[in-house]
């Protein structure tokens, strides 16, 4: 199977998680950090799920899947150790659904993912080997770490100014792919943020 990747906006949107375990908890949580709104279907919820419970952050249906609990879901996400209940949600759901242990049997796969600030970095094997996404994942988080957020911050301010300030457009064209280049990822990488922010706010300098 091909799939097609993309971000969801998930702000203010349905999703219902269906189990209450160590998975389903890793799922709220995500779902939680893009700004869903979750209700867990399941008859118990495991420690992690309780507090979020307890905080107001989901609601909860206290007992075993039924249909008609997908209602206005915008996602949803079987999460149970039940092969059955994970096939009847597949059935049941009109948008987009994640089976976790049989993925095949929704319409959409979930991959690992690096968030360094705003940059998010997906990765898949479209099923073939969760191991070797992780080991890619690992990889390229060595390659994008810490810094790199913060210089995702520093450039988004910094090319608000240049959009206001450099009037020529091929310069200002050729500023903003400057943010980017290879030299400065480089510097970035092996002198910190610091200095690649300094070079940055030179350049900008000189070309005003």
């Amino acid at each position: 199977m091909r799939y097609y990747p993309a971000f969801l906006d998930l702000s203010d949107r349905k999703a219902v998680v269906v189990g209450g375990g160590r998975v389903a908890e890793r799922k709220v949580r995500s779902l939680l950090k893009a700004g869903a709104l979750v209700e867990v279907v399941s008859p118990a919820l495991i420690k992690g799920l309780n507090e979020l419970l307890g905080l107001k952050k989901i609601t909860h249906k206290k007992r075993e899947y039924k249909s008609g609990d997908l209602r206005g879901a915008f996602i949803v996400i079987a999460a149970t150790s039940s092969p059955a209940v994970n096939s009847k949600v597949a059935q049941d759901a009109e948008h987009l659904v994640n089976i976790i242990d049989i993925p095949s049997d929704g319409n959409f796969i979930v991959p690992s993912i690096i968030r360094r600030g705003k940059l998010t970095i997906a990765i898949s094997t479209e099923g073939a080997s969760p191991a070797l996404s992780k080991a890619v994942r690992k990889e390229i988080e060595r390659k994008y770490d810490a810094e790199f957020a913060r210089y995702l911050r520093f450039v988004e301010s910094v090319r608000g100014k240049a959009i206001k300030e450099i009037k020529d457009a091929k310069k200002r064209e050729r500023f903003l792919k400057s943010l980017a280049s290879a030299e400065i990822l480089a510097m970035l990488r092996n002198k910190g943020f610091g200095a690649a922010s300094e070079e940055v706010l030179k350049a900008l300098e000189k070309i005003k």
